[in-house]
């Protein structure tokens, strides 16, 4: 029994110890918050093939000179010049929190000139043409643009992530490739990469904008831009969209997720612990570190206390059992109810008193003080059976 509880106690430091899944957002820190569980969904994510059978997405709308491989990608452009596409949700998003993870791929060839780009969009109007990346000017929402090409000179270097908050009145501004309005924007060469490209935007309801993009190696997230007090319309959709002009790229995309968030309390005592000093005296950092160990060590307290009190609870009730089928007596195995009349033994060991398997007329008759021996017994006839 002990050994079948060491056993169970591994098991549950190895449940215990592994890690989180590496796809998931739970426990990042983001406005001063925690994320505490995401739940994906279906109606705002799309993935390879794309279409049903009836080449046909019952959740996503695409248009203009877009086009799907199911295989591969959604082309909202080709490497050609002066085309356009789109590709917008069906549903507007209701989430207050919410994860758009974006894969997708801008370039397939080595060229000096190339443009002019792609958007996405989190907005009040859906599948409208323009000249912003293949979308309307004077947007009602997000707009964040994976600029390729520069309309004119600047101290930073192009390929370029830019964000604007647009009030459904103000332009985007060309000459400036989105300057003068942006809420944040970093450089990032995103085109014709080896790893798999990815745009990552985390957003908390009136409060927080987080955008980060990979783009160097697998899972290694370059901090892009964030800000805070942004405001978005109620019931957003989400689109993608891209623009050719007289130069061109080919525009994919690949695979969208998007998640609810759920966050934890500003004022909770995780986030207390790794503001300041942890219940150890040291200092908490942003990573969870210290959070996760103290977590395991609790459940491992509890899963401890649970086993042991389980063991005790076993031994009680086998001791129970043993004094019911007469297996208790004091030195002996029983005082009455057991194999003959008066039980197997006395106070001695198998002999002794009037004890023995039976002297009557049942099997085994009796003797003295000896072994198997004993007084007047019934025999099998008082045998209990469980």
């Amino acid at each position: 029994m002990v050994g079948l509880l060491w056993a169970l106690a591994f098991v549950g430091l190895v449940a215990a110890a592994q890690p989180e899944d590496s796809a998931s957002y739970d426990g990042t820190r983001i406005a001063n918050r925690t994320i505490e569980r995401t739940a994906q969904l279906r109606t705002h994510s799309v993935y390879a093939p794309y279409i049903d059978q009836d080449l046909q997405n019952r959740w996503w709308d695409f248009g203009a000179d877009a086009y799907i491989n199911t295989n591969k990608h959604i082309r909202l452009t080709q490497n050609k010049p002066s085309q356009m596409g789109w590709l917008w949700s069906r549903l507007p998003l209701t989430a207050h929190n919410w994860v758009i993870e974006l894969e997708f791929k801008i370039g397939d060839k080595s060229t000096h000139l190339y443009g002019d780009g792609m958007a996405i969009w989190v907005a009040k109007d859906r599948a409208l043409p323009g000249p912003v990346f293949g979308s309307k000017d004077k947007f009602n929402g997000l707009g964040i643009f994976l600029d390729t090409y520069a309309n004119g000179k600047h101290s930073f270097s192009f390929p370029r992530v830019v964000g604007m908050v647009g009030d459904g009145q103000t332009s985007y501004d060309h000459d400036t490739d989105g300057e003068k309005n942006k809420v944040g924007a970093c450089t990032a060469n995103f085109r014709r990469t080896t790893v798999p490209t990815k745009l990552r935007i985390t957003y908390v309801k009136d409060t927080h904008l987080d955008v980060k993009i990979q783009f160097k190696g697998f899972d290694e997230w370059k901090n892009c831009f964030s800000a805070d007090n942004v405001v978005l319309p109620k019931h957003p959709y989400i689109g993608f969209s891209a623009l050719t002009g007289d130069v061109s790229d080919p525009h994919d995309v690949i695979a969208v997720t998007t998640s609810s968030v759920v966050l934890s309390a500003p004022d909770s005592q995780r986030n207390s612990l790794k503001k300041g000093k942890g219940i150890f005296g040291s200092s908490s950092s942003g990573s969870s570190e210290g959070g996760s160990t103290l977590g395991f060590l609790f459940k491992l307290a509890i899963f401890v206390g649970v086993c042991y009190g389980g063991w005790i609870g076993w031994k009680k009730y086998g001791a129970m059992l043993m004094a019911r089928a007469g297996f208790g007596a004091k030195g002996g195995q029983s005082l009455g109810g057991g194999y003959g009349g008066g039980g197997n033994a006395g106070a001695g060991g198998y002999g002794g008193g009037a004890g023995g398997y039976s002297a009557g007329p049942g099997n085994y008759a009796g003797g003295g003080p000896g072994a198997y021996g004993g007084g007047p017994g019934m025999g099998w006839q008082n045998e209990k059976r469980f």
